[in-house]
């Protein structure tokens, strides 16, 4: 039986969820059962380097 192709909409609350620590076993086995870890990757680079930037941006408002 072959995984269904995840969603973008699908793979960002995925990996949103598991940034905050708060994604379900129900979600993590679908996330697995995925024949493709590049969409998850690239989308949790760009949480990544937005939140970099986000928090870069606080500091300095702050800073000033």
């Amino acid at each position: 039986m072959k995984a269904e192709k995840a969603s973008l909409w699908q793979v960002i609350k995925s990996v949103s969820a598991s940034m905050f620590g708060v994604q379900s076993e129900k979600n993590r086995q679908l996330d697995f059962a995925q024949t493709s870890i590049v969409p998850y990757v690239v989308v949790g680079v760009i949480f990544v380097a937005v939140l970099v930037v986000s928090l870069a941006g606080i500091v300095q408002l702050i800073a000033n």
